[in-house]
Order: C-alpha cells, then structure tokens, then sequence
C-alpha cells in the first residue's frame, strides 16, 4: 500500500500504519465469553420456592403446585373478620392452658414440606410445634380456615380444599362472607362438608366443640362494614 500523509492538529500519521493497526486489532481480540446464558420463562406449573422468595416484598402471591396465584390486599371487614376468630381462638388456648400455637396471615405454610408449594392460610392451629421454622410452618396445620374474596373464591373452595385434605389438615373451615355461610370440613372423622348459616355460635371438632365461635357476631361484623 503506498504511504500517505495526513496532518491533523500537528500530528502526522500514516494511513498504511493505521491500517495495520486495525488489522493487529482484529487478529489478536479474545472475544469475551457470555456472563449469563438467557434461560427461557418458566411457565405456571414449573415455578420453585426459589422463585417465590425471589419476588418483591410487595407482590402478595400464594405458590401452590409451582403455579402462582396472586392475592389482592384484604379488605378492611376481611382483616376485622380474620382478626376476631384469631382473638377468640387465642384466649381460649391460654384460658385452657392449651399447647397449640393460633396463627393468622400473613404466615408462610409450606404444606408438603416440598419447593413446589407455599400458601398463607388466614387463621391457623397448629399443635405440632416440631413444624415451627423461624420463616413460618414447615407442614400441615391442624386447623385452617379461609375467608373468601371474589379473587380467592374458586382458588379457596377447590384447589386449597384438596391441598389441605391430601396434606393431612384435620379440619378446614370456609368463611363465605357474600352468602353469610360457614363451610367446614372435617377429615379427622369423616370427609363430609357442612355449611352454617352465620347465626349462632360453632363449636371447632378439633376442641370437641369446646372452642365456640360466634358466628352471629361475624354477621354482625359483616353488615357494619360491608
């Protein structure tokens, strides 16, 4: 190549030499491995606890049978409702010098002690104390109980009904609020299902219906918010 001058600002360089340099460039460049390969989305069914812990603080999901279903905020009578049944089942264990331990959401229950499934019931007994991890339950509860939302409705009566009986939850109550029912589920005796208007009060099989809630109360609570 013939050598050509240039001048730039005072200084010369030669278009062959800077040629030559890109070439040396080219040649001797070590291309730089990927950091990360793109792994593809995983699709609802395939989603881990590694996943679940994973998500913003704020973004209230349940995991169960690695397919995520997201939770609205509770409404004001949802948490006054939530709130009383705990309250009532709390001092009835301390008045009777109970060992099991009530409990009401947010807690994490991961029911088949697995990575596939991680749920928040709204209220909880739990008499094995064995389960207690410092993040929340490892197992099944004894007691749960579900107040129904519009969102969580087919979720709560369907798919969390078959989690909590396969897992060995021995009594499972449903709070409709909308029809003003209690469902209730019992499967230390017989898997029959009950429903309740909230009239009255309900005694919970687990206590041989010592543990009384106040279902007209609940109405009471549902007519002053609704």
């Amino acid at each position: 190549m013939r050598k050509v001058k240039k001048e730039m600002g005072g200084i010369i360089i030669h278009l062959e030499d800077k040629e030559q340099i890109k070439k040396e460039k080219k040649v001797n460049r070590v291309e730089e491995p990927m950091a990360y390969a793109v792994e593809r989305e995983k699709q609802q069914g395939e989603y881990t606890l590694e996943d679940y812990y994973t998500l913003p603080d704020d973004r209230r999901v349940e995991l169960i049978d690695g397919v995520f279903y997201d939770m609205s905020a509770p409404s004001f009578v949802h948490q006054d409702l939530s709130g009383s049944i705990y309250f009532t089942i709390k001092q009835f264990i301390r008045e009777s010098a109970g060992s099991c331990v009530p409990l009401y959401s947010p807690v994490d229950v991961n029911l088949d002690c697995d990575d596939k499934t991680m749920v928040q019931p709204d209220v909880v007994i739990l008499c094995d104390r064995s389960k207690i991890r410092k993040w929340g339950v490892c197992g099944a509860p004894d007691f749960c109980m579900e107040i129904l939302s519009e969102s969580t409705r087919r979720k709560d009566c369907v798919k969390k009904l078959q989690k909590y009986s396969e897992a060995g939850v021995k009594e499972y109550w449903i709070l409709d609020p909308f029809r003003k029912v209690m469902m209730t589920y019992c499967w230390k005796d017989d898997y029959a299902a009950h429903m309740y208007p909230l009239e009255g009060s309900l005694g919970m099989e687990l206590y041989d219906g010592e543990l009384q809630i106040d279902l007209g109360g609940l109405a009471e609570l549902i007519v002053e918010y609704p």
